[in-house]
């Protein structure tokens, strides 16, 4: 045994050679798992863009049942007459009798 560590034993280079493949693994599998397609940044940015989404459908669903009410208040069942004044002043531009425009 004192022999070999004076002659420089060196360990086998299939042993360093199985380290280096398993190290290599490694860092490839923590890579993957970070900034892979299905990694922790991504998973980051799904969820932030899911929260983006969800606020833009409680807009959107907000709009449609303000124009839901909208179309019902102005239907032949239901007739606002506040809200059908209001459109024939915006899209036909009339204006009553005993009204003075300024412009």
């Amino acid at each position: 045994m004192a022999i070999r560590w004076l002659t420089g034993y060196r360990p086998a280079l299939g042993g360093m050679v199985f380290f280096a493949v398993t190290f290599s693994l490694g860092l490839y599998f923590t890579f993957a798992a970070v900034q892979g397609d299905y990694g922790l940044f991504r998973r980051s940015e799904i969820l932030a863009e899911a929260s983006e989404l969800e606020k833009r459908l409680a807009t959107l669903e907000r709009e449609v049942a303000r124009m839901e009410n909208l179309t019902r208040r102005l239907s032949d069942s239901y007739l606002d007459l506040d809200l059908l004044d209001e459109q024939v002043r915006s899209v036909l531009g009339l204006i009553r009798a005993d009204e003075i425009v300024i412009r």
